[in-house]
């Protein structure tokens, strides 16, 4: 039986206009057991060249580089390296932008203030597992229903997490003292937020990237359970 130094590394290109700062990300990656550098790049453009080039198993993104939009990289690369997992290590944790990329397929953002050991489980994490998010940013905590501050909100995730108890929207409601229309719009938001297609894919995706607790009884997570697609402009939320 082959070893665990005998196994296929995995292939990183790490993408960053700050020369001192990647080579530093490239030092302490090297440190890793089971890591190769393939490439480095210094802005987006060049980040779309390497990833052609080298076919990487994942490209660390900074979202920071001068050139195109970090969206249009994250599309680029998944057009020319489509087997690459991206992730985003950036200082920037602006709401739309980070909610933008996840919905692009990214799978994971991390802030750049993450420990080499985190960088480390996060990117093995996205290439052991296929379903996994990994998402490790300073959100700030909010209980305004616009979200102001984090990636869902304080009450967008009290009603996604009694979605995975598999409560109905009406049982949500009286939990949580409010009316019906106002869980279908708080579900509405989080459908968009996640880029989420259903109640379960919502549940999914959130307990995926730690904004919810994973349920006990794991049966609360099939779509017979939680629900299916709904009406009303939203799945699921109706």
């Amino acid at each position: 039986m082959p070893s665990v130094h005998d196994r296929t590394p995995i292939r990183i290109v790490v993408a960053d206009d700050h020369t001192l700062l990647r080579e530093a990300v490239c030092d302490m990656l090297r440190m890793e057991s089971g890591f190769l550098i393939v490439g480095e790049a210094d802005d987006g453009a060049s980040a779309v060249v390497m990833a052609e080039r080298t076919q990487p198993d994942v490209v660390l993104l900074d979202v920071g580089m001068p050139g195109n939009h970090p969206a249009f990289t994250v599309r680029r690369i998944a057009e020319v390296a489509p087997d690459a997992q991206v992730l985003i290590v950036s200082m920037y944790a602006e709401q739309r932008l980070v909610q933008e990329l996840l919905s692009l397929g990214v799978r994971g953002y991390l802030h750049k203030s993450v420990s080499r050991q985190e960088l480390a489980a996060a990117i093995r994490t996205v290439c052991a597992d296929t379903r996994r998010v990994v998402v490790s940013v300073a959100w700030t905590p909010s209980t305004e229903t616009d979200d102001e501050g984090g990636l869902l909100s304080t009450r967008e995730r009290e009603v996604l997490a009694l979605v995975a108890q598999a409560m109905s929207n009406r049982q949500i409601a009286t939990r949580l003292d409010i009316t019906e229309g106002t869980v279908k719009r708080h579900l509405r938001n989080v459908f968009g937020k996640l880029a989420a297609v259903s109640r379960i894919d919502a549940v999914n995706k959130a307990v995926a990237a730690g904004l919810i607790p994973a349920p006990e009884d794991r049966r609360a997570l099939s779509p017979r359970a939680v629900g299916g697609a709904g009406r009303g402009g939203a799945p699921g939320a109706g």
